[in-house]
């Protein structure tokens, strides 16, 4: 059973996307813990409505190392062992990721490397690609660039709007994200260099 820790900033719609494959018994895994640096922030509400713990964290006037020691602390009640950003917005301290090294993960609507920071769906429609999607990466000490555990194509429309094609993209990330946190608890991975090569099940490989 995988122990989870959600941090969300905002409506937490990935939040629920990986408890409702938690509960159909598609993701064989635990949320301990939701962490929120904002109070308002909608996914709070969806957590506490689950009976999944919810804690407020409020980052304003805190600088980064500080407010990321904190965060640690908390996690450490709960003893996670893989932590999923889930829209949260802001940017992690080395110190933080070099606490949980290849044991958090991240969700972005574009297929990174491409478009990577805020606005990714802006920046495909301006830039005019005809296909675009969402990452599941693990977090390292630079922005969105992490190896890459899945990702998702999705087609860029003529009469794509930045909402249609941000509707697009989401309806992906709810799709993928529990599969790659799946994959990433079982640990039938190995890393080639920046490769993510998902290991062979023995079952399927001897199904006699």
């Amino acid at each position: 059973m995988i122990r989870l820790g959600v941090l969300i900033s905002g409506r937490g719609s990935n939040l629920e996307a990986i408890a409702a494959a938690i509960e159909r018994g598609e993701l064989e895994a635990r949320i301990e813990v939701v962490i929120s640096n904002r109070a308002e922030a909608a996914g709070l509400e969806h957590a506490r409505r689950r009976g999944i713990p919810a804690v407020v964290l409020p980052s304003r006037g805190l600088d980064r190392e500080t407010y990321d020691q904190m965060l640690l602390d908390e996690l450490a009640k709960w003893r996670v062992d893989l932590i999923c950003l889930a829209g949260y917005m802001r940017l992690l301290s080395a110190s933080f990721i070099r606490a949980y090294p290849m044991r958090i993960l991240n969700i972005h609507p574009s297929l990174l490397p491409a478009f990577p920071g805020l606005d990714a769906q802006h920046q495909a429609l301006a830039y005019g690609v005809k296909f675009s999607g969402c990452t599941v990466h693990f977090v390292d000490e630079n922005i969105d660039s992490g190896p890459i555990v899945l990702q998702a194509v999705v087609p860029v429309l003529d009469q794509d709007t930045v909402e249609s094609l941000s509707a697009r993209i989401l309806a992906e990330e709810h799709r993928i994200y529990a599969r790659a946190i799946a994959i990433v608890g079982s640990g039938k991975y190995r890393l080639e260099g920046r490769r993510v090569i998902f290991e062979p099940d023995p079952a399927q490989n001897n199904p006699g």
